[in-house]
């Protein structure tokens, strides 16, 4: 049988690591997960609160609006006021999307089409990968990472790959998807680079879809920064932000696409044909949450700051050599030199088998990943030192 959106589509290398850690498990082995980006600190009591009130009440059992309920896109409009200085209409900039996955893959039906290109960064998390195709576009990537950087930031490297495969395209890309804080590297940019990205875009006149999953998990003093703070950007940018990491909401299912209002436009155009938006009650419990509990994010953040240090300093003290990020919830580490010829889907199950860590193995993104594995910092510090220690029985050749 022929399923040809589907068809295409690579081995989702990630089954192939659940799958060990299950088998593990049931031999009843304690496996320590880093594997999985699945937040597992508690979202805000009152945004639980709340949804329990307005689930109580049958008048938000009905259909909701797939645009988002209006108080919802004010409460995102005043977010994005309050951290980046950037104004929205709430009317015409805003449309909520159930998760970012959801708004970027339906972003592509709108934006691209059989014989159109798109542009996006790879190694990638997977959709970015694999949206543009599910429109009938071709993917052109252009490295995140320069191999022998000496840190996790994209710089001149990147560009320089950008303008190499924009000019060697045969047919001129629609879109570039991009995410900073990047998933998987980690890689982390700053207005300058944003600015960069924006005069290209208009230069070329490319449409950037800005992934800003981890808008608010920046350490050790950086604050990400939004594309729609560079002067012009709403004339060629989207931004994706959810409250998945921010809020710690990954299983609410809220997001929202902001920015340019033509686009915004098609998009809520396409979604009024596809769904009724997310279940009402929860709309309400993110306004509250967005509305009263300002500081959440925060308090996330200084967890996943000590979360990283913990994970980076254990992995240094082992001997394995790895870069702290500025921000993200994961860390990209280099599989390490005496065991690189495995490539990183055999590292990772030789982990889970050895040591009973389980990370996610860098080939499941794309291009340029097969030498690193991932980390996501979803283990309390405890059991990151048990990880620790588990690693450094198992990778002997560390010495």
């Amino acid at each position: 049988m022929e399923f040809r959106r589907v068809n295409g589509l690579p081995p989702y290398v990630f089954a192939q690591i659940n799958g060990l850690k299950a088998e593990a498990r049931a031999l009843g082995r304690d496996v320590i997960d880093f594997g999985f980006g699945n937040p597992d600190l508690p979202s805000p009591d009152v945004a639980v609160a709340k949804l329990a009130e307005a689930a109580n009440n049958p008048r938000n059992h009905r259909y909701s609006a797939s645009r988002g309920i209006p108080n919802l896109r004010l409460a995102m409009a005043t977010r994005y006021k309050a951290l980046f200085d950037v104004d929205l209409d709430p009317d015409t900039e805003i449309v909520t999307t159930i998760g970012a996955k959801e708004g970027l893959t339906h972003l592509m039906w709108v934006l691209l089409g059989p014989g159109d290109s798109a542009l996006v960064p790879s190694p990638s998390y997977p959709i970015h990968l694999a949206g543009p195709g599910f429109a009938g576009a071709k993917v052109i990537t252009v490295p995140m990472l320069d191999p022998g950087a000496t840190t996790n930031d994209p710089g001149d490297d990147f560009f320089a790959g950008l303008v190499e495969a924009w000019q060697s395209a045969e047919v001129k890309p629609r879109v570039l998807i991009c995410s900073f804080p990047h998933n998987p590297t980690s890689a982390c940019v700053d207005l300058a680079f944003m600015t960069r990205l924006v005069e290209f875009a208009l230069e070329h006149e490319l449409i950037v879809c800005h992934d800003f999953a981890y808008a608010d998990l920046g350490f050790d003093g950086y604050r990400p920064p939004s594309i729609l703070q560079v002067p012009r950007a709403k004339e060629c940018c989207v931004e994706l932000y959810t409250l998945t990491k921010s809020f710690s909401m990954a299983g609410w299912r809220v997001g929202f696409l902001v920015g340019n209002a033509e686009i915004v436009a098609a998009l809520t155009k396409l979604k009024s044909y596809l769904d009724y938006g997310t279940f009402q009650p929860v709309q309400i419990a993110a306004i509250v949450a967005m509305n009263e509990a300002t500081e959440y994010p925060e308090q996330l953040r200084v967890i996943y700051q000590s979360r990283r240090d913990t994970l980076i300093d254990g992995l240094n003290r082992i001997g394995w050599d790895v870069r702290a990020p500025r921000g993200s919830m994961f860390i990209w580490a280099p599989v390490p030199e005496p065991y690189r010829e495995m490539g990183s889907l055999e590292f990772s199950r030789f982990l889970i088998e050895s040591a009973d860590v389980a990370t996610s193995p860098g080939v499941g993104f794309g291009e340029g990943g097969d030498a690193h594995v991932r980390f996501a910092l979803i283990e309390n510090e405890l059991r990151t030192s048990q990880a620790i220690r588990n690693l450094r029985k198992a990778l002997t050749k560390l010495g």
